[in-house]
């Protein structure tokens, strides 16, 4: 059984690292049972945006980007 493999091997980690699983351990399952987060929903800004945010970059800035 998997759960007998996994205490041979912490049978096998020195006493001073086992603090350092068991915060591993303990944090993993915590995760575990929280909630899935809400998937990210694109464009929804808080604020508005004013039409100057569309107007085409100057010649000088786009090139700084190629």
């Amino acid at each position: 059984m998997l759960i007998d493999k996994i205490l041979q091997e912490l049978q096998a980690i020195p006493e001073d690292k086992l603090a350092e699983i068991y915060d591993l351990i303990y944090y993993f399952r915590l995760g575990l049972s929280r909630e899935s987060p809400q998937p990210r929903t694109p464009g929804l800004l808080t604020g508005k945006l004013s039409d100057t945010f569309f107007d085409p970059l100057p010649e000088e800035e786009l090139q700084r980007w190629e």
